[in-house]
């Protein structure tokens, strides 16, 4: 069993996005039918918005020991749906066998060096007519202090997001999202510096910024935005 120390401590910060999780949530919801797998879980925030109890399994694995008790602790007090349950470790510590019907990645891959390594794990751990969810930090050249404190490797763009997944596997949809927030970030990026934002600019961003971008990210046609989401089939 591997153990990772997660070095950025925003999840507090962004349980609070709930409009946010919502819209994407939309989007990937379809896809996450039967035994799901959530790679990297942090403390459950995103389980509860995504996960609505339907699901044949839901797995959680997380490799911080400290996120990964809070983790555990809610589902075990029932903060989460029962078809809920955690570990702790990584993909690599699972069998390589295809027994997930969907397998997602919320926020994480940029976190790991070496990206298309754990998307080819995942690939073996994905049955036939299974898919891939992965939402990640667009655009490198929106790269901050707070990517920094957070322990980024990167941020993408659609070929970059593409070149790491496994090329048997066939791209359904990648969109960016968030074309506001994009202006923020670039904002923050060249005026503000912040390494962290404040509860009080994610509640703004969350219940402002957010619903604006469900308009405008439509008349860009998904094509403008500071995150991106790609989904494929196996």
């Amino acid at each position: 069993m591997q153990e990772i120390n997660y070095i950025g401590n925003e999840l507090e910060l962004f349980q609070h996005a709930s409009v946010w999780k919502n819209y994407y949530g939309d989007l990937i919801r379809p896809f996450l039918k039967g035994r799901v797998l959530e790679v990297g879980a942090g403390i459950g925030s995103t389980t509860s918005t995504l996960c609505d109890g339907s699901q044949k399994e839901w797995l959680c694995v997380e490799p911080d020991p400290v996120l990964f008790e809070k983790l555990d602790q809610k589902i075990k007090s029932g903060g989460l749906p029962a078809c809920c349950r955690a570990m702790k470790g990584t993909t690599g510590d699972l069998p390589a066998e295809p027994v997930f019907d969907a397998i997602i990645y919320i926020d994480v891959i940029e976190h790991i060096e070496k990206d298309a390594a754990e998307l080819e794990q995942a690939y073996k751990l994905l049955q036939p007519g299974g898919h891939l969810v992965v939402l990640v930090p667009a655009h490198q050249y929106l790269f901050n202090e707070f990517d920094r404190a957070i322990g980024h490797y990167r941020r993408y763009d659609k070929p970059m997001l593409k070149a790491a997944a496994p090329k048997a596997l066939k791209l359904q949809k990648i969109r960016y999202l968030d074309s506001c927030g994009l202006f923020a970030s670039l904002s923050n990026k060249y005026f503000l510096k912040q390494q962290y934002p404040t509860i009080k600019q994610i509640k703004f961003w969350n219940s402002v910024i957010v619903p604006v971008s469900k308009f405008t990210d439509v008349v860009f046609n998904y094509s403008v935005g500071k995150t991106l989401v790609a989904i494929w089939k196996k």
